[in-house]
């Protein structure tokens, strides 16, 4: 079964929702940073977006010439799979749009052969996922920045008793980086 990681640019009160100026995908990341993100590129064949997220995306993305992050060219050769009840043409190559009940089509997804699959942004979709217990790995960009509002990670209520860390850093930007699973039960891995 593939994994899906979730991953978030998130600040350091937890918001997700983008309402300030903390994020800017346009400004060149820390090297350390894009190195991170590059690997976890090359990590996934599949990318899971709702379709806010994904029309974002294609929107700003294609129009890129000049960046020298490598998104660009990871998204236009990734296979996208856009969850919305009202798109029927992406208008954006390697993507398709899955109708349906989206945690079925996600179980689906998670089924087939393949590398990790990524969900980003997509704070409806991804409230879900939780919800439903699809998220096998969360990966956190956490910016030195508190917005005060906004949408969180995690819906409100949900609690998952524990998470286990698989690595964390820090870059020269005040950027950190964190991974974790849901811990399903004590493993040998979990044993002191």
């Amino acid at each position: 079964m593939r994994t899906l990681v979730i991953t978030e640019n998130v600040t350091l009160d937890g918001a997700v929702e983008m309402l300030d100026d903390w994020f800017d995908p346009a400004r060149e990341p820390d090297p350390d940073h894009l190195a991170l993100t590059r690997r976890q590129g090359r990590e996934a064949d599949a990318l899971l977006l709702g379709r806010r997220t994904f029309e974002d995306f294609r929107g700003y993305w294609p129009l890129q010439s000049h960046d020298t992050t490598g998104t660009t060219e990871y998204l236009d050769r990734v296979q996208k799979h856009v969850v919305s009840s009202t798109m029927t043409d992406p208008q954006w190559r390697n993507s398709t749009v899955l109708t349906g009940d989206p945690l079925e089509q996600v179980r689906a997804l998670k089924d087939r052969p393949g590398k990790d699959i990524v969900c980003t942004g997509s704070i409806t979709l991804v409230h879900a996922l939780i919800t439903a217990g699809l998220v096998d790995e969360y990966r956190l960009f956490v910016h030195p920045a508190v917005q005060g509002r906004g949408r969180r990670l995690f819906p409100d209520g949900h609690v998952i008793p524990r998470l286990r860390l698989l690595d964390a850093r820090s870059f020269g930007s005040g950027v950190t980086y964190a991974a974790y699973r849901p811990a399903r039960g004590r493993t040998q891995e979990d044993m002191p």
